[in-house]
């Protein structure tokens, strides 16, 4: 079968994964609602085409928090790549950096955050531990390893519940751990105990905006905060200086029934009013669900489970095919809604699909 959209990575990454694999990349929270509704939401906005445009000619360039993009999509940090691909992360990095757009490395990451950045990430993505230590010692790290944002987690005080990992008893296979959590162990301490500890403890409930502003204090690195969902929030966390946010739920695996991303984008946007970029991740599928995110306000898409499908299904060589398949779909989105670059995206390119049908 030929892989003609980023649902046929999906289907042809079931059949590579094994099935605790599978379940733990696709899994939501609870009645995973959240889950369903990230992708359903974005069908919800219809584009409105202007014609007799000249796109004989369509740049998809940009720039994110100044940095040139090719195409306003990103990678975005997931968790266990080598669960999907002996090669993990490290081919991830390298298919972003090849494909000229930014990449997050993730905490949770197989493979450390320093081999993550010879591989090309640029930023990085922060839990805060209830151990300030290790917070700070892996601040530390990201800094040293040339990082240029740190994306912290932010709806993360505790874990949501995924049923489907609780039922087959999810665990990493004993040749994987996390060396961004285990470097500096000594060699005397049983790694699987404590990696087992670390997941008993590793959520930093107390974490709030006077931690936040401690650990600005604490590094050079700009902030961007992932997991923003709410108007009073992200004029809040523009207050407190932060260079970006995202607006995310998590991919629906944290609390279920939260609004799809796309329904709390624009609010965010309008909170913010030009003074941080703004991103969104969950539920993008399709180069015009990319068109819709820019016309609501996003300066970029993130890209999570999409990315594992190609990991999945064909290591550095499939997640440069998912990437190069969302830059054709957005080029072609982009001609026929007559859209010559990122700047002609706006907000009178979409409209709710309620204002349509009245």
């Amino acid at each position: 079968m030929k892989l003609l959209t980023l649902g046929d990575y999906r289907r042809a990454a079931r059949a590579k994964l094994t099935p605790m694999a599978w379940r733990y990349f696709r899994a939501g929270a609870d009645a995973e609602v959240t889950l369903r509704d990230n992708v359903r939401a974005w069908r919800r906005w219809q584009i409105l085409p202007r014609v007799l445009v000249d796109v004989s000619r369509i740049d998809v360039a940009t720039t994110v928090l100044g940095e040139p993009s090719s195409m306003p999509v990103m990678v975005a940090p997931t968790a266990y790549h080598r669960l999907a691909h002996p090669e993990g992360e490290r081919a991830t990095m390298r298919a972003a950096a090849a494909a000229g757009v930014v990449a997050c490395a993730a905490t949770l990451a197989t493979t450390s955050l320093e081999e993550c950045a010879q591989a090309g990430a640029r930023w990085f993505q922060l839990y805060v531990h209830r151990d300030l230590g290790l917070t700070r010692e892996i601040v530390r790290r990201v800094e040293a390893a040339g990082y240029r944002a740190l994306a912290v987690t932010v709806d993360t005080p505790v874990l949501g519940r995924r049923l489907g990992d609780e039922r087959l008893g999810f665990a990493l296979p004993p040749e994987l751990d996390m060396p961004n959590l285990m470097a500096g162990l000594p060699a005397t301490v049983d790694r699987a105990s404590a990696l087992a500890k670390y997941f008993a403890e590793r959520h930093a409930a107390f974490f709030s905006w006077k931690d936040l502003e401690a650990l600005q204090r604490s590094t050079r690195i700009p902030i961007v905060l992932k997991g923003v969902m709410r108007a009073d929030d992200a004029a809040r966390a523009v207050d407190h200086g932060v260079a970006a946010l995202v607006v995310s739920n998590h991919g629906g695996r944290q609390l279920d029934g939260v609004p799809a991303t796309i329904d709390a984008l624009e609010a965010v946007v309008a909170a913010v009013a030009g003074r941080c970029e703004v991103f969104v991740d969950g539920g993008v599928r399709w180069g015009t669900d990319v068109v819709r995110a820019l016309a609501l306000g996003a300066r970029a898409v993130l890209l999570g489970r999409p990315i594992l499908w190609g990991l999945a299904v064909d290591g550095e060589a499939g997640v440069r095919a998912v990437l190069e398949l969302m830059r054709s779909e957005l080029l072609r989105a982009m001609a026929l809604a007559g859209a010559r670059n990122v700047r002609e995206i706006d907000r009178d390119l979409v409209r709710p699909r309620e204002t349509m049908l009245r």
